[in-house]
């Protein structure tokens, strides 16, 4: 028996025999006709309906009089049912977003920072030639001449403490001295020509390391050219100012900072403290094996830039020298130039060793007249001469290895001590008077074995 055949509602709702259905693909063409029904299938997956399984879609399309229209049409209806993402960060229709924050030829949202790069594309109409590879750096602005003197002579007093150069160098980094370079080496060098040799030595040292790293050769030649011309008025603060600019002179071609010609093409004109000051520089230079002797020309680096056996060994040498000639300014005057406050102690320590160690009247009463001499000129301070005798009360057993009798001796020079003034009365009492060790005889060993060793009552 065979089925009616299926019928169904068109768009005016009449009922007719379903025509031959014909598939279309998205390239076909749409035949020009009256209104039909037509089976579209589509790349996704349609919904499960019943139990009969996948159920076809269909697609009502009224009578359109041009063919491109009808294929925009199918186009849209298939768009519409892909399962590509519209919610990503763009819209894929190019579509801008709300707020004009996205989509092509858009400003951006109200609330966007706009990074201020200039316009790197030359069709860009915002381009601009002057803007494209342009670096901004800050600077600091120029020093003058007295605010380089008021910059440079606290960075060397420090220098002078510590002596890095390196320091310094970036201290200097901090600073424009644009045009004043020389003034930098100007005020460094008058100032250690006003002070003793450990500063000059150490401006000279300061003056070869900063060469090509903050000043060149010209600056220096320039510094010792005003140099030469007010050396007139340095004379008046500094005795000998023209010999010690000599010196400086002489030191700076040494170094290679300078060149040899400076010497020999610089005429002193009329003033003669600068005739003096060229003449010297000549003399050591002419002098045998002068490059190397101006090493030293300032005498030995002082200060705690030497090593501490160094230091030792030159206080040994200054206590030996005031024990046989007693002279006391010379012992003051040689500690004085070894500027090292800070490590008289071992000073002290060394004039209570020797007495220990010689055992001997003279000695002892030459020490302690040295050492109250210091004391009361305040050379050697309170708290360095304390700390001296507890060095000695702290090696004292040591020391009695060498000095069999070394409690006896220190004691009574303590106490020549304390009566001068010399020590405090709590120091004097923590002097030793005999030996800390006590030394337990084999009899009364076993004596104390036996008690130990008994039964308790």
């Amino acid at each position: 028996m065979a089925s009616p055949p299926k019928t169904t509602t068109d768009v005016e709702g009449a009922t007719d025999a379903e025509p031959p259905q014909e598939t279309f693909g998205m390239g076909d063409t749409l035949a020009s006709g009256s209104s039909r029904i037509i089976n579209i299938k589509l790349d996704g997956r349609a919904k499960h309906g019943s139990k009969g399984g996948r159920k076809a879609q269909q697609l009502a399309i009224s009578p359109m009089k041009d063919e491109s229209k009808q294929l925009v049409a199918l186009t849209a209806a298939k768009a519409k049912r892909t399962r590509r993402p519209r919610n990503g960060p763009r819209d894929i229709r190019g579509n801008p977003k709300k707020a004009g924050g996205g989509g092509k030829g858009t400003w951006g949202k109200i609330t966007d920072v706009v990074d201020g790069s200039a316009a790197s594309d030359s069709r860009d109409p915002n381009y601009d030639p002057a803007e494209v590879d342009v670096v901004m750096s800050s600077t600091a602005p120029p020093l003058e001449s007295d605010d380089v003197m008021r910059t440079v002579l606290p960075i060397f007093k420090e220098f002078c403490s510590h002596g890095d150069s390196e320091e310094v160098v970036d201290a200097f980094s901090e600073f424009n001295f644009a045009g004043q370079c020389s003034v930098v080496v100007h005020c460094i060098i008058e100032y250690a020509m006003e002070n003793h040799s450990n500063v000059r030595e150490l401006a000279s040292i300061l003056v070869s390391d900063l060469l090509d790293v903050c000043i060149t050769s010209r600056h220096i030649c320039d510094a010792f050219d005003d140099l030469l011309r007010d050396l007139h008025e340095l004379a008046l603060d500094t005795p000998g100012a023209a010999e010690i600019l000599g010196k400086f002179i002489a030191r700076a071609i040494a170094d290679d900072c300078l060149a040899p010609a400076f010497v020999q093409n610089r005429t002193p004109g009329d003033s003669d403290n600068a005739r003096v000051a060229l003449e010297h520089a000549r003399t050591l230079l002419s002098m045998k094996h002068g490059m190397v002797r101006l090493d030293t020309v300032w005498g030995p680096l002082g200060g705690g830039l030497r090593p501490v056996k160094v230091l030792e060994h030159q206080m040994e040498v200054i206590l030996q020298e005031f024990v046989s000639s007693e002279d006391q300014k010379e012992c003051e005057r040689c500690l004085r130039e070894l500027d090292v406050p800070h490590f008289h102690h071992e000073f002290v320590y060394l004039a209570v060793l020797m007495v220990l160690e010689s055992a001997g009247t003279s000695t002892a009463e030459a020490i302690a007249s040295c050492l109250k001499a210091m004391g009361s000129s305040n050379l050697v301070t309170p708290g360095q001469m304390e700390r001296g005798f507890r060095r000695i009360i702290d090696r004292v057993e040591d020391i009695r290895l060498d000095v069999p009798f070394v409690y006896q001796v220190l004691s009574s020079f303590s106490a020549r001590c304390r009566n001068d003034d010399i020590i405090s009365n709590e120091l004097f009492e923590d002097i030793p008077t005999s030996s800390r060790r006590r030394f337990i005889s084999d009899s009364e060993g076993d004596t104390r074995m036996e008690v130990s060793t008994s039964p308790s009552a």
